[in-house]
């Protein structure tokens, strides 16, 4: 057996305030939309990738997402215009990573990360 994709799924009640994080900040494409459910991506390729923690890294919180750009600097600046809450960094990690977490519309920690 293959796996072939994993989707990360946020229950919420306000589908179209991911659109302000996801697509217009964040730059991703709206891939499907059924009403019920948006999904928002990349035709890129992308590694798939599971992570299990017992905290964030640097004592932080565990976050609900990681999504790897190739600008932090840009990401956070984006973050920081359209008025969302940044909640540690941006910071340059022992592990090789410059990141900073940031609350999206549905309150779910997202770590914003480049490899340094």
């Amino acid at each position: 057996m293959l796996v072939k994709r994993i989707v990360a799924n946020i229950a919420t009640k306000d589908i179209e305030a991911a659109k302000s994080f996801y697509q217009d900040v964040l730059g991703l494409d709206l891939l499907m939309d059924h009403g019920w459910i948006a999904t928002y991506g990349s035709n890129q390729e992308m590694s798939v990738q599971i992570s299990v923690a017992s905290q964030g890294g640097s004592s932080t919180p565990t976050p609900d997402l990681s999504i790897e750009v190739d600008d932090v600097e840009l990401a956070y600046a984006r973050m920081k215009e359209a008025g969302f809450h940044i909640e540690y960094g941006p910071v340059n990690e022992p592990w090789g990573v410059r990141r900073f977490y940031v609350r999206d519309p549905f309150g779910k920690l997202v770590n914003i990360l480049a490899h340094t």
